[in-house]
């Protein structure tokens, strides 16, 4: 129970200092920014096939861990897509016509 307060507490702290950091960002830095989370959100995928690749040949196999690491894929995928759609398209308001 002791592990579970304070994971809570990290996650709440981690929260306010997240929305903190980002209010403080200024406008013109948000394509910059969405483009770094846009790395960190493949690093995601990565992990989930390393993880799904892992668990392919192990003893230790338990039926949960495929299923979470397609979900981590998936959502990673449509992050990254997503993010550089977007970006694209506010990149694409800055050029010359």
């Amino acid at each position: 129970m002791n592990d579970l307060v304070m994971l809570l507490t990290v996650f709440v702290l981690a929260v306010f200092v997240g929305i903190e950091i980002i209010t403080k960002v200024p406008p013109t830095l948000h394509t910059p920014l969405m483009s770094g989370s846009n790395a960190i959100s493949g690093i995601t995928i990565v992990g989930a096939l390393v993880l799904a690749g892992a668990l392919q040949g192990t003893e230790y196999f338990h039926p949960i861990g495929k299923p979470l690491a397609l979900v981590a894929l998936v959502f990673g995928t449509i992050n990254v897509v997503g993010g550089y759609v977007v970006t694209h398209r506010m990149l694409k308001m800055f050029r010359r016509k």
